[in-house]
């Protein structure tokens, strides 16, 4: 009998270590979590990482170290992740360009974009602002079309390279409009908006934080804000889809992720303090001096808005015929 049982047990304990880690929840994190930022330090990503990690680290009473990846669209950091041991400790402060936009544009992506990763939460978002320079006759979105119907390829829109949100954000508007607009690609948001700003160019999809003092010194006329609804940054702005077409939304979005497999008694670990933190004053305050409005909510609407999102821009991507490498 002695025999027998140990042998089962031996058995037991074989057999459990091909099950699927499930995660202690209720201690984790037991040590740092690394927040890897797949872009330069200094960013937009960054900048809203380093608030979240902060945050969250305060109510874990742990260390969240941020993790700058650099390189190839984002790819380095997204691969990095996906490689890295599903428990938790290693999580993707993702974007939009890395998970819906850049896998179109590139043959050779290394990672899928939808089943590579466990989705946590959706963090936030942040439109681009629809600016033009003064001396462009129109005064509001409407305006803007007919101007461009009349006289197409004449009016030329800048972008902060090719391939970026605001290029896409250009080609989106135009598709739905039913107009034509030449597109010039700059190396970065600075020299766009100086150029911008010069009138060597007319339009511009931007970060609103990066034209709001222009604007304000009239050097710039903001015509709309690209999000679903308007902002609390610019409450004064209508929405391109309120103004002239309905439906339309291009936004910036960040979303945390861990690598596939993650235990969901750790997912709905990190969701649930996440969507304590959004719902602070504090949070919500500093993401809108950034631009950027928190978000939340579960992550199976992680994984829907993530998926609705890389199909448009996979449909836009296609219909620009538009391809990186």
């Amino acid at each position: 009998m002695k025999i027998s049982a140990l042998l089962f047990f031996v058995a037991l304990l074989a057999g459990t270590a091909f099950l699927p880690a499930t995660g202690d929840a209720q201690t984790y994190p037991e040590k740092p979590v690394r927040v890897v930022v797949p872009f330069p330090a200094g960013g937009a990503a960054d900048i809203v990482a380093r608030h979240v990690a902060q945050k969250l680290g305060e109510a874990f009473g742990a260390q969240l170290i941020v993790d700058n990846r650099a390189g190839a669209g984002g790819a380095i950091g997204a691969e990095h992740v996906m490689r890295a041991a599903a428990d938790g400790y290693t999580l993707l402060f993702a974007s939009s360009s890395v998970l819906s936009i850049n896998p179109h544009l590139s043959a050779k992506s290394s990672y899928d974009p939808l089943r590579s990763f466990t989705p946590v939460i959706l963090v936030g978002h942040a439109p681009n602002v629809l600016v033009v320079h003064p001396s462009v006759p129109a005064k509001s979105v409407r305006e803007l079309i007919a101007l461009a119907k009349k006289q197409p390829d004449a009016l030329a829109f800048a972008s902060n390279g090719a391939g970026t949100l605001s290029h896409l954000t250009g080609e989106l508007f135009m598709q739905r409009a039913g107009i034509r607009m030449l597109h010039v690609p700059y190396k970065g948001a600075a020299p766009a908006v100086i150029d911008t700003i010069a009138g060597n160019v007319s339009v511009l999809f931007a970060a609103y934080p990066s034209v709001s003092a222009q604007e304000r010194a009239g050097k710039l006329k903001a015509l709309a804000v690209t999000s679903a609804k308007r902002v609390a940054i610019a409450p004064q702005l209508p929405t391109v889809a309120e103004a002239a077409l309905p439906g339309f939304e291009s936004s910036q979005w960040w979303g945390l992720y861990g690598p596939a497999g993650m235990p969901a008694g750790i997912v709905t670990r990190l969701n649930t303090e996440l969507n304590k933190i959004f719902r602070t004053p504090e949070i919500r305050q500093r993401l809108a001096a950034d631009g950027a409005e928190p978000a939340g909510g579960t992550p199976a609407g992680l994984a829907a808005y993530h998926r609705a999102d890389y199909d448009k821009w996979g449909k836009v991507i296609g219909a620009a015929g538009l391809r990186r490498n």
